[in-house]
């Protein structure tokens, strides 16, 4: 399963969320100048337990470099692949926990969730010499923070069947739940040592619900609402999911809605819009033109109810536009 987005969009840039993205792909990098496979690099960067419960080990490393590796482990990775799931996941998930904490507190959110997960895997691992490095369980706070505020919201998956992309809605708690079992699955059982720190993921998991958790009890200053005047989202996403519904009044049409901002209604775009149901060219275009209003209908020629011996109806999109300029 490849989450590609959760429906419930948010109207804020998440620019917390994606400074730690950009951060992390300067790091990345940097490391890959250097070497990916840098013994140095890690051992330096990445969270070693036995920095601090071996003797032999520890007098290699400054006071300094033990107090900052807690941290800078979670902007290392082991690889692109590493790399490029860490940072989806977190532009899956980021963006609606920082909608709900401010872009400030999202940040400290992140590191104590990273912190916490370094913590976990040293309870567990107190004598490994082996360096820990990577964002997951930063990551995986946000996703448990998520976890228990919008256990509801549809997260679009694709599902690859042989050639065919299945794009399906999973409710957040099923998505989560079921990757949480993995993480737990693969702590307790034969993944046990394959050289992926799983307990911090968990540690991180359930760091991030009893963050969350605290985060409201604690009072608000009022700046992310000053911020979010200056981070209005300007632009819906490229990829739309329509469930349509029949027409009253009965016939083989179908009826949708698709949702714009007002500078797309504005300017005109182009959009990508997937229909649920069945594999034949599951993802259609469409193009918007410019100045269109509210309440307009884009007809989508064929992909309406199909009646043996009539010609397949259309798919009707009306368009609602959720800001203004």
């Amino acid at each position: 399963m490849i989450p590609i987005r959760d429906e419930q969009e948010t109207t804020a840039t998440p620019v917390a969320t994606r400074s730690i993205i950009f951060i992390t792909s300067l790091v990345f990098v940097w490391q890959l100048i250097t070497g990916i496979d840098n013994q140095a690099v890690s051992y330096s960067f990445g969270f070693v337990p036995a920095k601090y419960t071996v003797a032999q080990m520890g007098a290699y490393f400054s006071w300094l470099n033990k107090l900052l590796s807690p941290f800078t482990y979670m902007f290392l990775h082991g690889g692109f692949w590493h790399f490029i799931g860490n940072m989806w996941f977190l532009y899956i998930f980021g963006d609606n926990i920082e909608q709900e904490l401010g872009p400030f507190r999202f940040i400290t959110f992140y590191l104590v969730c990273g912190l916490l997960a370094a913590f976990f895997h040293f309870l567990l691992n107190y004598s490994s010499s082996v360096p820990t490095i990577g964002a997951s369980g930063a990551i995986a706070g946000v996703m448990g923070a998520y976890f228990l505020l919008h256990p509801g919201n549809k997260i679009l998956t694709l599902i690859p069947v042989f050639i065919f992309p299945l794009f399906v809605s999973i409710p957040a708690f099923v998505f989560l739940g079921i990757w949480f079992f993995i993480q737990f699955f693969n702590a307790t059982g034969p993944g046990a040592g394959a050289g992926v720190a799983w307990w911090a993921h968990i540690g991180g998991f359930l760091s991030g619900m009893a963050l969350i958790h605290l985060n409201a009890k604690l009072p608000t200053a009022g700046v992310s609402e000053k911020i979010d005047k200056y981070t209005v989202k300007k632009r819906s996403p490229r990829l739309h999911v329509i469930t349509p519904g029949a027409s009253p009044s009965g016939g083989s049409d179908l009826y949708g809605t698709i949702v714009l901002t007002s500078l797309e209604a504005l300017t005109g775009t182009k959009k990508l819009v997937t229909i649920p149901w069945g594999f034949k060219k599951s993802v259609y275009r469409v193009v918007v033109p410019a100045g269109i209003r509210r309440g307009s209908m884009l007809r989508l020629k064929g992909m309406g109810k199909s009646t043996p011996g009539m010609p397949p109806g259309d798919l009707l999109l009306r368009v609602d536009i959720k800001n203004a300029i």
